[in-house]
């Protein structure tokens, strides 16, 4: 009943939302296409995925979770899984495989508590340093995979620096107006690029009426297969479900943040449904939460339009948009994925002021509405422990590209930070101590 009482509540926050402020949320639904695009077209084109399938079931569980948890929770691809596949060229099965792998790790981690066990014991100026290097992390992408491999004026005029710089204007111009189309203007323009370009090129089509046809693979369990989707889970369970419930809480502190079991399970549950049918493996990122808000969406209403917009996509063209999506402009992708980098990196400045763990219990509660708590104090070398904690994680995961080195980094400098306390407690209670009893001794 719980449940149920809860999705009615956010049914009437999504219906609010989209009615007060419909061109911010479709904005906001667009926000993470800088991610999706790239990753899911170069799967498709090398044969690891079906596109329709991909788009069909992603849109299917866009709705779904827009129903459920309220919020504009992203619907992403498992990045170290497509990264390895497209490396590799791995097969439909074998991609199939591997996103069952993490999901099926993930659903016994998320049934048996351990991811809550997991969350209480990880610090949060891990789980900031966590969500601030996979924001930073987006931004180096961003300027690496898109950015930087455009072509001069010359040879690419529908897209260049010239499109990279106005885009990046405009989102500095409207930077104080968060709820300014600026996604849905990117997509607009580059749709009309895209389809420019495809016109003029005679070696590509259109997009065409493709009926989807669904069909079920089995998967084949090969070392390779299992390889990547154990390397997946560090990613999935830190960034796509811990990191990501943190900052659900952070960005929309008035809504019910879902619980690391909740978002746990959903991660499984549409793995282990979609990926039987050719569908590319997903998960709910961090950086795909914080690209959504950033662009507008504040309900759960953008990515059920969102959906409802691949549903229709998958079902009645499918793999006829593969040219037209090869085709969008990679100078309005690349600064729509640095705008969502930097809005993930964002969370970070809580980190000493406003973190959940710096909050403690309060009779007469406080100015800033939180009844029943209050901030309490922090001194200068706690401020200064917590950020080195931070980096310490982040620099990790810059440096080796992978969550878990900077997780395991970061946990280890905050409990050196915690073994030093403890060592310099004992030395004083020894001194205290043996200092009480020199009288005693020269007497």
């Amino acid at each position: 009943m719980a449940l149920f009482s809860n999705i009615k509540r956010l049914h009437r926050n999504n219906v609010v939302t989209i009615r007060s402020s419909p061109l911010a949320e479709i904005s906001g639904a667009l926000g993470d296409l800088g991610t999706l695009l790239p990753l899911m077209i170069t799967l498709a084109v090398n044969g690891s995925i079906s596109l329709s399938t991909t788009l069909v079931f992603s849109g299917l569980f866009n709705l779904v979770t827009g129903v459920v948890f309220g919020i504009p929770l992203p619907v992403q691809p498992m990045k170290a899984i497509a990264a390895a596949a497209i490396a590799s060229h791995a097969s439909e099965r074998e991609t199939m495989a591997a996103g069952s792998v993490t999901a099926g790790l993930v659903l016994i981690l998320s049934l048996t508590g351990l991811l809550r066990l997991v969350t209480r014991v990880i610090p949060v100026p891990v789980i900031k340093g966590i969500q601030f290097g996979a924001g930073l992390s987006l931004v180096l992408s961003g300027g690496s995979s898109l950015l930087q491999k455009l072509r001069p004026t010359w040879e690419q005029p529908l897209d260049n620096y010239i499109w990279a710089f106005a885009a990046f204007l405009l989102l500095i111009l409207t930077q104080r107006h968060t709820r300014f189309p600026f996604a849905l203007f990117m997509f607009l323009a580059g749709v009309v690029i895209a389809l420019i370009r495809v016109a003029v090129d005679h070696e590509m089509s259109m997009p065409r009426l493709h009926i989807w046809n669904p069909y079920f693979i089995l998967p084949k369990w090969s070392a390779d297969a299992i390889g990547m989707g154990i390397a997946q889970l560090p990613l999935t369970t830190l960034n796509s479900v811990i990191a990501v419930s943190a900052l659900a809480s952070d960005l929309l502190p008035d809504l019910p943040s879902p619980s690391v079991t909740a978002v746990g399970i959903s991660v499984a549950v549409m793995n282990l449904s979609g990926c039987w049918f050719d569908a590319m493996p997903v998960c709910h990122g961090s950086g795909g939460l914080a690209a959504q808000y950033r662009f507008g969406a504040r309900s759960g209403a953008s990515i059920m339009l969102l959906g409802l917009f691949k549903v229709v996509l998958g079902v009645f063209f499918g793999e006829s948009l593969l040219d037209l999506l090869q085709t969008f402009p990679r100078s309005l992708l690349g600064i729509m994925v640095l705008a969502a980098g930097l809005e993930l990196a964002r969370v970070g400045q809580s980190l000493n002021y406003g973190a959940p763990d710096l909050w403690e219990s309060s009779v007469e509660g406080d100015n800033s509405g939180r009844h029943g708590k209050r901030h309490r104090s922090v001194s200068d070398e706690e401020r200064t422990q917590r950020w080195n904690v931070m980096l310490v994680t982040t620099a990790g995961i810059l440096a080796f590209k992978n969550d878990a080195v900077g997780f395991v980094a970061g946990m280890l400098c905050h409990y050196a930070y915690r073994l030093t306390e403890w060592a310099a407690r004992r030395w004083r209670g020894r001194r205290h101590g043996s200092s009480e009893r020199a009288p005693l001794l020269s007497s």
